[in-house]
């Protein structure tokens, strides 16, 4: 709540945000949306913190997994699986509950301003045997993990600002998005399966594993785009029904171009 009133630039950025994304919602709700997001960011925080020292078993009794019949298909189909979500609910535990679980993954992280910052959280992403990618050289070093059939993970919902972005409708707006998933699953045919972490009561959690995102019948970049977008529906559909555990405060829509050449 502090921050929310202190952070005026990004406050507005959120309420922005909440403009595009609920037009026919009143001011006074979408304030009350992004209080309750940097709520959830706060909390996120904290129990990274928390969790990031946590013994591995205290951890799990904290998690429970729907759909983690779609994870044990998934990895049986021997093509690697390709995992996906947003900044949405508690991002940063999906990587760590799901290596404890089933197996660990590769990830695709940002690296951080602030090199003793990245190397703590990278400490903490990396526990449970998760290894880390980062963005130079990582679609070569995805098809690597792909090819020895291990689970690769990212997040799609950050505005892309070079060529590989596909323009895709997000709550009714294009939105520069990533071509990774899309690309790698179309010349892989690993599975993509959408997992999002919800924060639930008593400090639990809850990962859920959607059923994998049917890859189009068409091929080429058109097939590139429409893959793009049925991956982006899905995360959409979640923002809609939890909206308050999205990073409202992202710039996601930096302009109205609708296709790429």
């Amino acid at each position: 709540w502090m921050f929310y009133a202190l952070d005026a630039r990004r406050r507005r950025l959120a309420l922005a945000n909440l403009t595009i994304a609920f037009p026919v919602r009143s001011p006074r709700e979408r304030r009350a949306i992004a209080r309750a997001t940097y709520t959830n960011v706060g909390r996120h925080l904290l129990d990274l913190i928390k969790l990031g020292s946590m013994p591995r078993d205290r951890l799990m009794s904290l998690v429970e997994f729907e759909g983690a019949d779609t994870v044990e298909q998934a990895y049986a189909r021997g093509r690697g699986v390709i995992f996906y979500s947003g900044h949405f609910g508690f991002w940063e535990l999906q990587a760590m509950a799901h290596a404890y679980r089933f197996e660990p993954m590769a990830v695709v992280f940002r690296t951080l301003d602030n090199p003793r910052l990245d190397a703590l959280l990278e400490r903490m992403r990396t526990r449970g045997g998760t290894r880390a990618i980062y963005r130079q050289g990582a679609i070569r070093r995805l098809l690597r993990e792909l090819a020895a059939k291990r689970g690769v993970g990212m997040l799609i919902d950050q505005h892309i600002h070079d060529s590989s972005a596909v323009y895709v409708d997000f709550f009714n707006r294009p939105a520069a998005t990533t071509s990774a998933i899309a690309l790698l699953a179309l010349r892989t045919g690993a599975p993509v399966v959408p997992l999002f972490s919800l924060p639930l009561a008593g400090g639990r959690y809850r990962m859920v594993y959607e059923p994998a995102v049917e890859p189009p019948r068409t091929e080429g970049p058109e097939a590139v785009r429409e893959f793009t977008a049925r991956c982006t529906d899905v995360l959409e559909r979640y923002v809609r029904r939890y909206p308050q555990l999205w990073l409202w405060m992202h710039r996601r829509w930096r302009d109205t171009k609708s296709t790429v050449d």
